[in-house]
């Protein structure tokens, strides 16, 4: 994106108001970001993929982990955050060619509106139309892997919670069917002392072993390589890393995955950084493997995801 592009963004949809600001900048990898600063928190978010590098409520440390091997390039996902996996999850249904977690993460996302509300939040709207999507982003025709009219509106309010809405609208006239999931990294002190509450009794797909069923005994820990998906889990999470919880509140989600790589997996990545598997989990607000969703022509599905910190 050309400087003068950062331009006319700011002059938009930039603000100052005191110690609230939001302003648009190039970041590493020529990325254009956006850097939210307001009285309860601050953030950093990637116009490509709409993709959520930073949260730091006050008085807190970051919540959102970004590897510091993380590749920052047009059209590649970065290594951390919160990347959009939308329209499918995973690998594509038909098509294993297409990129892992659909497209949405690696192209640039339209700013629609930025505000500061009421009670000192900042938020944020971002609009993706797949078919008027530049096809140069990708090396695929987007159009092809995805031929519906489709739109995703992301909205983002920066305060002492976080609060992220996705919703998907079918502009078409057939209906579609949806996998998504807010691939959420969170910044753990040690993840060999974390515990996941909320999930105990649910079934889930276990990619480790061949996406085998099973039933969870007992809250989640996490002492080896972890990759699932929890099925029916609409209810809350919590992720306690003894010194702080992570409470984790949503609606429109039908699937929660917790994933870690462990040692042997993230040496073969490359880009989770030294030993960086200890200071990362994911656990993500999905619509996945058994729970996608169906949307009717004209109809819509939103996914609403708030994520706030409690000290121990």
């Amino acid at each position: 994106m050309k400087t003068a592009s950062i331009a006319h963004l700011n002059k938009n949809f930039s603000f100052q108001n005191g110690s609230h600001s939001l302003c648009f900048k190039i970041g590493k990898g020529d990325i254009p970001v956006i850097e939210i600063q307001n009285e309860q928190a601050s953030a950093t978010i990637s116009l490509q993929g709409a993709h959520l590098f930073s949260w730091v409520p006050s008085g807190e440390d970051e919540v959102i982990w970004v590897s510091e091997d993380a590749t920052f390039a047009p059209a590649k996902s970065v290594r951390g955050g919160v990347p959009i996996c939308w329209p499918w999850f995973g690998a594509h249904e038909n098509n294993t060619s297409y990129p892992a977690h659909g497209f949405a993460r690696a192209v640039l996302w339209q700013v629609t509106n930025t505000q500061q509300l009421s009670a000192g939040e900042t938020q944020i709207t971002f609009k993706l139309e797949t078919n008027q999507l530049d096809a140069s982003q990708l090396t695929e025709n987007i159009q092809h892997m995805w031929p519906t009219a489709t739109i995703a509106e992301y909205s983002l309010t920066i305060a002492k919670t976080l609060t992220l809405e996705l919703t998907t609208i079918n502009n078409s006239d057939q209906s579609i069917t949806l996998g998504q999931a807010l691939h959420t990294y969170f910044n753990i002190e040690d993840v060999t002392n974390t515990t996941v509450y909320g999930l105990e009794g649910k079934d889930y797909l276990d990619k480790t072993d061949n996406f085998n069923r099973k039933i969870q005994t007992g809250p989640v820990i996490i002492d080896s390589e972890v990759d699932r998906v929890y099925l029916q889990t609409p209810d809350d999470i919590i992720i306690d890393n003894k010194k702080r919880k992570i409470i984790i509140k949503k609606q429109g989600s039908l699937s929660t995955v917790v994933w870690n790589p462990w040692k042997n997996v993230a040496e073969k990545m490359g880009d989770l950084g030294k030993e960086g598997y200890l200071k990362m989990l994911c656990v993500e607000s999905a619509n996945a493997a058994e729970d996608t969703i169906s949307i009717s022509a004209g109809e819509s599905h939103k996914l609403t995801v708030i994520y706030e910190v409690e000290r121990v």
